[in-house]
Order: structure tokens, then C-alpha cells, then sequence
């Protein structure tokens, strides 16, 4: 698995879609998340890894905080195949307000084993968490935590539309975040070569002096 995850390492997301759509093995409207959320920090280049799931709430007081569900949480990302990442959804309706993390926790989770977090809120400490080289995914930064506690360790979380799993395989880059269906170990790298193959193929043609429309139409209907 760790080969699996250092190969996805190596590709672009955007590859890893059209590669998935290759396979034809889910919707293409599916799969990925919008453009709100987006890395904070694009110079780490891809974050690969398996979901570990929480409801959480944090402007909105709905329930008393309790911290053995903070032990719950991080009990789960000790307990989760590696590299881990942590995945909230905002379930108190104010995401614009939400802080979900910020240099205490990522250094928690840092230390269990986690490379970085996704968020349908915000995210704060970046100077801090830069320097841990923990990953962000989230809609932006906000300066205050407000009332934050975990709701919910665990089960099916929805972001943006996507329903996120316990165990999902993310992968993300600048360009933004999908998720990888299980099970794609042999015929994902063989996808994404015929991929490159016919985008190769594509790209040569349009910079060389044969260039045409006619000639484009040609290799795009083949």
C-alpha cells in the first residue's frame, strides 16, 4: 500500500480524474470538490491519504464540549492506516465563522500520524502549521476557534456534496481534492498511462508545424 500511495504521490490530480473517468467507474459530476475548497498551501505539493472522519461544531452551541470526544478523535488517527487525514464537516451552519484547526491540533495530529486536514470551514495558526509541514485544505483562514467541539468521531461525513468515509482515499493538490475509489490499485497506473499516451499525443501534434484544425479533428475522433 505504501508503493500505491507514493505512485498516486507522483500524479497530478487532474491526471488521476481523467483517469478515473478511463475506468468509467462513477459519475464524472462526482468524485471531487468544488472550487471553495482550496490548499493554503500549494508549495507542498500533493497530500495522499485515508480519512478519518468527525462531525464538528463551532460557532453554534447545540451541545456542551467534551473533551473526552478530543481523545475519541485523536484515538482514531493513531488507529487509522497511514498517512492519515483529517476530514470535518461543519455541522453548526456558520463555515464562513469556523476555525477547525490550528497549530495545537496539527501537531496532534502531526505526532499520530496525519499529514494534513480538510475542511469545508477555515483554518488558522498558518505561519505555525506551515513550519509543522502539515497540509490544509479548507475555504480560507479565521481567526478565532469560536465555541469548537467535535460532534461526532467517526461514520459518514458530507462535504460540498461529497459523502466522505472512514478509510476514503484522498488525494489533493493545487489544482484541488478528489477522492480515489478503492480497489484501483492495478488498473489505476494503467489509466493513467493511456492518459498521458493520448495527451502526449495531442500535445505534439498542436506544437508542431503540421498543426491544423483539420488535422486536430482527426486525432480527437480517433
Amino acid at each position: 500500500m505504501a508503493d500505491y500511495i507514493e505512485y498516486l504521490k507522483s500524479v497530478d490530480s487532474p491526471t488521476v480524474s481523467n483517469a478515473i473517468e478511463v475506468l468509467n467507474i462513477r459519475p464524472r459530476s462526482k468524485g471531487f470538490l468544488p472550487l471553495s475548497i482550496k490548499s493554503m498551501f500549494p508549495e507542498f505539493g500533493r497530500m495522499v491519504g485515508y480519512a478519518v472522519t468527525a462531525e464538528v461544531e463551532t460557532i453554534t452551541q447545540r451541545e456542551a464540549m467534551d473533551p473526552n470526544q478530543f481523545i475519541e478523535l485523536y484515538a482514531a488517527v493513531a488507529a487509522s492506516p497511514k498517512p492519515a487525514v483529517i476530514a470535518f464537516q461543519e455541522i453548526g451552519g456558520h463555515p464562513d465563522y469556523a476555525a477547525h484547526c490550528g497549530e495545537v491540533m496539527a501537531t496532534a495530529f502531526s505526532r499520530l500520524g496525519a499529514i494534513g486536514l480538510l475542511s469545508d470551514a477555515g483554518v488558522r495558526d498558518l505561519p505555525e502549521v506551515h513550519a509543522l509541514g502539515f497540509q490544509y485544505f479548507a475555504r480560507g483562514a479565521v481567526a478565532s476557534h469560536g465555541y469548537f467541539r467535535i460532534h461526532r468521531v467517526g461514520g459518514p461525513i458530507q462535504i460540498e456534496g461529497e459523502i466522505i468515509r472512514p478509510g476514503d482515499l484522498i488525494h489533493a493538490d493545487q489544482n484541488g481534492v478528489l477522492f480515489v475509489p478503492s480497489g484501483l490499485e492495478e488498473s489505476l497506473p494503467k489509466a493513467v498511462e493511456a492518459v498521458r499516451v493520448r495527451e502526449k499525443k495531442l500535445m505534439d501534434y498542436m506544437k508542431s508545424d503540421q498543426f491544423t484544425v483539420e488535422g486536430l479533428r482527426g486525432i480527437m475522433v480517433e
